[in-house]
């Protein structure tokens, strides 16, 4: 058998996530039918990265694999198929051992907020018109590399090994029309981007102190994180691999 990477983009407006859910719309299923209709047969993928309801990707991954080579073709006709909020960027032989999700080492998110009311960001940021402490901001993101235990940022029912994620990067950056909050992690929990930035925001408005955030973290309580924050602001920009994952590999480019 080959195995094959799959490397997808994505608008999440319409989506309940990137996972097979049973009767919901949901990325996977959009794409397995359009493999399905493609190479004549069930295609099960398995993804590296889930993302809720709402939320987008800039660059996702997914594995499967075919007894026969791809044709360079396969993605224009694929790409084709799919609806016009998915896109397949590329297709990517790998060795039949690779794995899409227990082989990347980070990934990034960015959310975005936005001040003064946008029709052209009404689906990809959060309007947020409120006037925001960025001292306070930048300090909350900067004490997140201090940690490593994330259970106060993780949805209830998260089913996981453990509540540890290394933080890479995080930290706010001021755009004209709002700002983007940037983090890189080697693994995050279910919910937990948009709990930092709902509990972080609160530190923005005054309501709670950098204190009071650290009290939040060291809690490991959900219950005291705002996860009040919508999934359409929110992006999975890059799934990280390392360095030499890729080489040696033949990509099927865009037909």
């Amino acid at each position: 058998m080959n195995r094959y990477f799959l490397e997808v983009a994505y608008h999440g407006g319409r989506y309940a996530g990137s996972q097979v859910q049973h009767n919901a719309l949901t990325i996977q299923a959009e794409l397995e039918k359009a493999l399905e209709v493609y190479f004549r047969g069930a295609v099960p993928l398995t993804g590296s990265s889930r993302t809720d309801a709402g939320v987008h990707a800039s660059q996702n991954y997914y594995h499967f694999e075919l007894e026969n080579p791809i044709n360079p073709k396969a993605i224009y006709n694929l790409n084709a198929i799919l609806p016009a909020d998915v896109a397949i960027r590329q297709i990517v032989p790998v060795a039949e051992t690779a794995h899409c999700r227990f082989d990347a080492i980070a990934r990034e998110y960015e959310y975005f907020i936005y001040k003064v009311k946008d029709p052209f960001l009404v689906d990809r940021a959060w309007f947020y018109p409120y006037t925001l402490d960025w001292e306070g901001l930048h300090a909350a993101a900067a004490v997140l590399k201090e940690y490593t235990d994330f259970t106060s940022f993780a949805k209830r029912n998260s089913q996981v090994y453990t509540f540890n994620c290394n933080i890479l990067y995080s930290e706010w950056k001021v755009q004209p029309q709002g700002a983007v909050y940037r983090v890189k992690a080697n693994r995050f929990l279910r919910g937990m981007v948009r709990g930092l930035v709902g509990t972080m925001l609160q530190v923005g408005r005054g309501k709670i102190t950098l204190q009071q955030f650290r009290e939040i973290i060291e809690a490991k309580d959900c219950t005291r994180a705002d996860f009040a924050v919508p999934g359409h602001g929110l992006f999975l920009q890059k799934v990280v691999y390392p360095d030499t994952y890729f080489l040696n590999t033949q990509n099927v480019k865009i037909g």
